[in-house]
């Protein structure tokens, strides 16, 4: 079973009825290139957070829980 790290980078905006709405997540190659990316789109969202999953993506067996390595705004109680 080989594990591999995923970093993503999530950002938000306001939705209708003053709920968040994620827009589409992005990838990201490494740590360091999901908090520069989450630090770029802070500057224009209205939430954005980066986080990694460990796990194995041949069996599609993830961590429960993600790790967030970035954090910034109005964020889903998910992140909390």
């Amino acid at each position: 079973m080989a594990r591999e790290t995923s970093y993503f980078v999530q950002s938000f905006n306001a939705g209708k009825g003053g709920n968040l709405k994620a827009d589409a997540p992005i990838a990201c190659k490494s740590a360091t290139g999901a908090v520069r990316t989450a630090e770029r789109l802070a500057l224009s969202k209205l939430g954005v957070v980066a986080f990694s999953s460990t796990g194995d993506p041949e069996m599609g067996d993830y961590d429960d829980e993600p790790t967030v390595i970035f954090r910034n705004g109005q964020l889903p109680s998910a992140f909390d």
